[in-house]
């Protein structure tokens, strides 16, 4: 999960893990949300098969998901997913559950309660800034707003989302039906159309390709040539991925024409790398700042 949300920078407010499913709250600035699920979920099938000597599927079908209104819905939604664990048939009193919930890792409640818990790979800052930010008065605040959700026995958020994938005002669903299908309503199947994204100032792909070139002093055509591999190629993918805002199928044809798949396994490995040298990690942060420089 850390490295699938690295990759592909998408920031993971909460989770809760079931006995047969999972639930993810999830930020996704580039709009990339099928290429993270898609990584995340064929890594873990692969680690998940070999671990148990099996083959084959591992999950029953595709993922749901749903657009949130931030503003209205985003900390019901939070509450919803932490306390998921809790609507599983039970013996035991719902009061004991509930203080084992808050010290479990079985969802990230336990780390909005104590910074002692608190995973790497979560984004808690966004939940409890809602409550004043990351101090202990925001947790207790954000722990009595998640002990009401039991004591009212709240309906699941997203019921409202039914019909719609978007759980949120009336006014946010039809901002988000424009955004999504124009002023005519018509019927486009994407969930992440470009109008979506939370795009700020680009650079063109073509412009990156040349910059980065004269930057590591190698031939863009070196660079961009079917079959070559190399860690400039791969770094360059990346910078086109952070910068750009383009999928990885749009990184593939730039560069040669090679499939998703390769782009995909050329940045995993460069993030490999980078785990394991910070050195290489530093050098990739100095070069996006060199080509961003270049672009003000």
């Amino acid at each position: 999960m850390s490295r699938s949300l690295h990759i592909f920078e998408v920031k993971l407010l909460a989770y809760a893990m079931m006995p047969n499913h999972f639930h993810l709250l999830v930020v996704t600035p580039k709009g990339n949300l099928s290429e993270f699920m898609r990584h995340f979920n064929i890594s873990y099938t692969g680690y998940f098969n070999r671990k148990h000597r099996r083959t084959g599927h591992l999950y029953q079908g595709r993922y749901k998901s749903f657009i949130i209104d931030k503003d209205n819905y985003l900390l019901e939604v939070s509450r919803y997913i932490h306390l998921n664990p809790l609507r599983m048939k039970s013996h035991v009193p719902i009061e004991e559950r509930l203080r084992d919930l808050m010290n479990h890792d079985s969802t990230s409640l336990s780390g909005y309660l104590d910074p002692r818990h608190q995973k790497n790979f979560v984004q808690y800052k966004i939940i409890l800034d809602y409550f004043g930010g990351e101090n202990n008065e925001a947790r207790n605040q954000y722990q009595e707003f998640v002990k009401e959700g039991v004591e009212r026995d709240l309906s699941s958020p997203l019921e409202k989302g039914k019909g719609t994938g978007v759980v949120g005002s009336e006014d946010f669903i039809e901002h988000i039906r424009k955004a999504f299908h124009g002023e005519r309503g018509c019927q486009h199947s994407s969930r992440e159309q470009p109008a979506l994204r939370e795009l700020g100032k680009q650079m063109k792909p073509e412009d990156v390709i040349d910059r980065y070139a004269r930057l590591v002093k190698i031939s863009r055509e070196d660079l961009t040539r079917k079959g070559k591999q190399s860690q400039q190629r791969a770094i360059l993918m990346e910078m086109l991925y952070r910068i750009c805002n383009i999928t990885q199928p749009e990184i593939g044809t730039l560069l040669g024409g090679v499939d998703y798949s390769a782009v995909s396994q050329a940045r995993k490995r460069l993030q490999l790398k980078i785990e394991n040298s910070p050195e290489l990690g530093e050098e990739l942060i100095k070069i996006q700042n060199e080509l961003v420089k270049c672009q003000e």
